[in-house]
């Protein structure tokens, strides 16, 4: 997928093993010479052990390809979960031989036979057992069995036990100790040193025909080199998924940012750790941005329609409270003369001046307004009034006489200490001799 755009003549990080890219550090080198020997020269039991994705199976590879097919017939048994009888029936059928009998002493001598004839032939044969750590205990102390199968000066079926390092604490055992005196070979595996992780990346994109500067930057290797910690496996899974994610985002060479993202997804995280305390600020921070992205292109017209609406509102109350309240006095400082009275006015039974009634729409006067009593006055009443409070309120003082002329003006009102909320009251202008009067 990501061969053109980088310029990979092939995949440089297979992921199963491939002998063709086989770099071989010096604990690589070493346990490749201890199977080449062992088996050369017939030592009968040669072991490998490594960490988990060190190389084993590569180097074990890479010299079976490499080795005289003509001569050499290989047993190859990838699952080693067998017992003994299991085992040699798996022999048997490697070599194409008949199953005759179940007994393990009979099978044994049978195949000793078959190994003679081997021998003879100029032809070896060897056994090789992959994750022996899995390998049963009985299977393995009855492996003893296969070593005796020897002449007088080479063993006649080679044995090579591939494993972790579980496999040598399980050599440990005591039951075992005849097997492990037999090992005549032990190598192991080491994890490679930073310097050969890099040289081995390095490797494997020169064997895929590319300088690897064009394809990764110096950081971004040290990122994976950090991380794999020696173990090639793991340097193969890093770059083969930097390379996709690269190519995904049309980066070339791959960056660090690109490795420290598949090394979360390596991990399992999708997110950084909760020991970053600014991830979850940065996330909110994300959400308060596009918020504002949304709500900045349209500000101005929200603003507007809420001072639209505040102004509408301000120029309600100016227009209702204009309504109720008497005009200011002319500029040339003369009085206005009070407006001429309706027939009902002169026909009132108190002879008062009264204004007209109020208008469909027209609002009363908040009890918060006062006015000075020097034109008659109409209010409305709200709950808790008295014409005690009212006359106050409009002529700035209360007795009885202004009582009885308010009264007077409004014959409705019986109880001046119980006045029905909601009702109208006409509050008459007072005479300078301070009398109520109608003009």
């Amino acid at each position: 997928m990501y061969l053109n755009y980088y310029n990979l003549r092939k995949q440089p990080f297979h992921i199963t093993p491939d002998p063709e890219f086989l770099y071989l550090s010096p604990s690589h080198k070493e346990a490749l010479a201890a199977i080449i020997y062992g088996i050369e020269e017939k030592k009968g039991f040669v072991a490998i052990v490594g960490a988990v994705g060190v190389g084993k199976t590569t180097i074990l590879r890479s010299y079976l390809e490499k080795a005289d097919k003509k001569r050499l017939k290989i047993i190859y048994v990838f699952n080693p979960r067998l017992t003994f009888e299991g085992l040699l029936r798996t022999i048997y059928q490697e070599l194409e031989l008949p199953v005759e009998t179940s007994d393990v002493v009979e099978m044994t001598n049978r195949l000793y036979e078959v190994l003679i004839e081997e021998y003879r032939r100029g032809n070896t044969i060897v056994l090789v057992v992959d994750e022996a750590q899995n390998m049963p205990v009985d299977t393995l102390e009855n492996l003893r069995m296969l070593s005796n199968l020897e002449t007088s000066k080479d063993k006649l079926i080679q044995i090579v036990l591939v494993g972790q390092p579980e496999f040598e604490e399980e050599l440990q055992q005591h039951r075992l100790r005849q097997l492990r005196q037999r090992l005549a070979i032990r190598s192991t595996i080491l994890p490679l040193t930073e310097h050969e992780s890099m040289e081995y990346i390095r490797y494997r994109l020169e064997k895929a025909g590319v300088s690897p500067s064009t394809v990764f930057t110096s950081t971004s290797l040290k990122a994976i080199v950090k991380k794999a910690k020696g173990i090639p496996r793991t340097m193969n899974i890093l770059c083969d998924n930097a390379l996709i994610t690269g190519f995904g985002y049309r980066k070339k060479p791959v960056t660090r940012g690109v490795v420290r993202e598949i090394i979360r997804d390596f991990d399992g995280l999708k997110w950084p750790s909760a020991g970053r305390w600014w991830f979850p600020a940065l996330s909110a921070l994300t959400v308060v941005l596009i918020a504002m992205a949304w709500f900045l292109p349209n500000h101005e017209t929200v603003f507007g329609k809420i001072r639209n609406l505040t102004h509408m509102e301000q120029r309600k109350e100016d227009t209702r409270v204009a309504r109720v309240v008497p005009p200011p006095p002319a500029a040339t400082g003369e009085a206005l003369a009070p407006p001429a009275a309706s027939p009902r006015e002169k026909e009132s039974p108190a002879g008062e001046n009264q204004p007209p009634a109020p208008r469909p729409g027209d609002s009363a006067v908040p009890p918060s307004v006062v006015e000075k009593a020097t034109e008659a006055v109409r209010k409305s009443i709200v709950h808790g009034d008295t014409l005690i409070k009212l006359s106050r309120e409009v002529y700035g003082k209360s007795d009885e006489r202004i009582l009885r002329l308010i009264q007077k003006s409004n014959p409705q009102v019986v109880n001046p200490d119980v006045i029905h909320a909601g009702s109208m009251l006409t509050f008459p202008r007072l005479s300078e001799e301070g009398e109520g009067t109608g003009r």
